[in-house]
């Protein structure tokens, strides 16, 4: 058994917080109540953030960035005109997000907060240098989403506090963006790997793997030969070879290390690829 609370701003939300450090917090809940049903979960309150007025969903244009509002689901991310055109990465990271039913339910923040290393809206993020808004009863913070995920279901959260939203930085020049993922079969499945790419103007090419280690990494090639399509294949093949190397997968039920490292070099190549025809594309106004 467990309590239910329905706040309706965050005073009243830091204050159950205060009340009941066990307390744990209810978005979409597509993870939770799945943790909960099966007796993984247990906690004395539940806290039910959908009516808490600072969390509203929405996207808006704020300060050169594009924030996110901690109850955005993640089909209001997907339908949004600005991220299709801007964040394309993101849009198709979120279109693999369980089925249709769980999309509309479950909230991009909520996605983030859960900190599975396979959590497929991660690499994208994690390439558009997105930061994260926390706040406290006491205190507001803006920290960056690279350093947000310490671990397996850890965050730089402390106690009483909560996200209240994502910020993309909207870029000044086009960025071309890619984002790949392998599964064990078609469908509803966790990410056996999965990895954004983005490329931009300056020449600036990042790479961000997920479900090769215990949080997703973002690795830059600074140089200009990953994003001109005219470097030789076989420099780009080592390039890639050795941003790579810096995941550190391992063996599991989904796939042994090494196919997820051969894995995660054939994907990167793709979303390279993909990436660089995209900025090209944007840089025409296409």
């Amino acid at each position: 058994m467990f309590a239910y609370a329905r706040p309706e701003g965050l005073s009243e939300t830091f204050a159950l917080l205060d009340a009941e450090p066990e307390a744990r917090l209810l978005a979409g809940g597509t993870d939770l109540l799945v943790g909960v049903r099966k007796g993984n979960v247990i906690s004395p309150l539940l806290i039910d953030l959908k009516r808490v007025a600072e969390l509203a969903s929405g996207i808006s244009e704020v300060d050169g960035a594009l924030r996110i509002g901690a109850n955005t689901v993640l089909t209001e991310v997907i339908n949004d005109r600005r991220v299709q055109e801007t964040y394309p990465a993101l849009v198709a990271a979120a279109r693999v997000v369980g089925s249709i039913q769980i999309r509309n339910r479950a909230t991009l923040v909520g996605n983030l907060c859960n900190a599975s290393p396979a959590a497929d809206t991660a690499p994208p993020l994690l390439v558009f240098g997105a930061i994260l808004e926390l706040a406290g009863p006491d205190s507001r913070r803006r920290v960056s989403f690279a350093d947000f995920v310490t671990g397996p279901g850890r965050t730089l959260l402390e106690r009483g506090e909560l996200v209240t939203a994502v910020e993309l930085p909207l870029p000044a020049d086009p960025v071309g963006s890619a984002f790949q993922r392998m599964t064990r079969r078609r469908g509803v499945d966790l990410a056996t790997v999965n990895l954004a790419c983005a490329v931009t103007s300056g020449g600036v090419t990042r790479f961000a793997f997920g479900a090769v280690g215990p949080r997703a990494i973002v690795v830059a090639d600074g140089t200009g030969m990953l994003a001109d399509s005219k470097t030789d294949p076989v420099e780009v093949d080592a390039l890639i070879r050795r941003m790579t190397a810096e995941a550190t997968p391992i063996s599991n039920v989904r796939a042994s290390r090494e196919y997820r490292q051969a894995m995660l070099l054939v994907l990167s190549r793709r979303a390279l690829e993909s990436a660089r025809e995209r900025l090209a594309e944007a840089r025409r106004g296409g």
